[in-house]
């Protein structure tokens, strides 16, 4: 997925360096390139992240307080 990206953003450069003004190619270079790219990653990535989140939450429910230890002692 990342070499299309990586392809994608070379040739929007190419197409915003073609440009007459500096001003229309960086809009072309955002507009066409990094928007609809960092959109593609972003939805693409969703299912890791989702995949990432649960993994912490099944840590953080596998580590025990320290409040609820099971070697404690009555009190005095």
């Amino acid at each position: 997925m990342y070499i299309v990206a990586i392809g994608w953003l070379y040739v929007t450069l190419l197409v915003a360096a073609n440009e007459p003004s500096i001003v229309a190619g960086i809009i072309s270079f955002f507009f066409y390139g990094l928007l609809p790219c960092g959109l593609l990653l972003w939805i693409s990535g969703s299912k890791v992240r989702r995949q990432r989140r649960r993994y912490r939450e099944s840590l953080a429910n596998q580590r025990p307080d320290e409040r609820d230890r099971g070697d404690t002692q009555p009190d005095q």
